[in-house]
């Protein structure tokens, strides 16, 4: 099976949870839309421990992007004292940031910011559309588009004619009306009532919003169902 989740945001018991309650093996794909760090105390240990799984697949989201930049700020300044770097580094992770050494950086400086697949596109928090709705080219989109985009969250932006976008970024809860923490999931108009394929959505919306609700969600792709743990 593959399984999709977005903006773990640093709850690293959490995840493990979720791995546990899907009773994820070695046969399954995770694809992660971003988000991994930040909010919480444990970024560093979820980043090795994701990097060291082989059925794992990863892009980068806002945080990690904005992680990047301030290490590329840093290289400028420092170019030849690897050590400062690397304390500084390992500083603007309050929780386990004592964890954190150069073969993480590097591996997050190799990320993908999106994921393209036969009958899906996982990026971060959107992706621009054409002038018929259709979602652009991926490589088409610049980084900043991909991982800051504000408007794709909206329930009135519709994908038309193209492959089902799945992304995080923002909380369902801000987007749903009882403000409930789940996985959104959009039918297409056309899409049969019966039976259930990743083909009859145009996008998923996955951030369940796991450092706020205690809440933390994924989708498969192969069954069309979500699974959530909660603290």
């Amino acid at each position: 099976m593959t399984y999709v989740v977005s903006d773990i945001h640093a709850q690293y018991e959490l995840f493990l949870q979720l791995l546990g309650a899907i009773k994820f093996s070695d046969s399954d794909t995770l694809i992660s839309c971003g988000d991994i760090i930040d909010k919480g105390d444990g970024s560093v240990r979820l980043l090795k421990l994701i990097k060291n799984m082989p059925n794992a697949r990863c892009i980068n989201g806002n945080h990690e992007y904005g992680f990047l930049k301030y290490y590329w700020g840093l290289m400028r300044e420092s170019p030849n004292d690897f050590d400062i770097v690397l304390k500084k580094l390992r500083e603007y992770f309050p929780g386990d940031g004592a964890l954190l050494e150069w073969d993480t950086v590097d591996w997050l400086e190799s990320l993908p910011y999106y994921i393209e697949e036969k009958e899906f596109l996982c990026v971060h928090a959107g992706i621009p559309l054409d002038g018929n709705g259709r979602a652009v080219a991926p490589e088409s989109a610049t980084r900043e588009q991909l991982v800051y985009d504000r408007n794709f969250k909206s329930p009135q932006i519709e994908v038309k004619g193209s492959k089902c976008v799945l992304f995080g970024h923002t909380p369902t809860s801000y987007i749903l009306p009882d403000g409930s923490s789940r996985i959104i999931a959009y039918r297409r108009r056309e899409a049969p009532r019966e039976g259930c394929k990743i083909t009859d959505f145009y996008k998923i919306h996955l951030d369940t919003g796991a450092y706020i609700s205690g809440v933390l969600g994924c989708f498969c792709i192969e069954t069309c169902k979500a699974h959530y743990v909660k603290k």
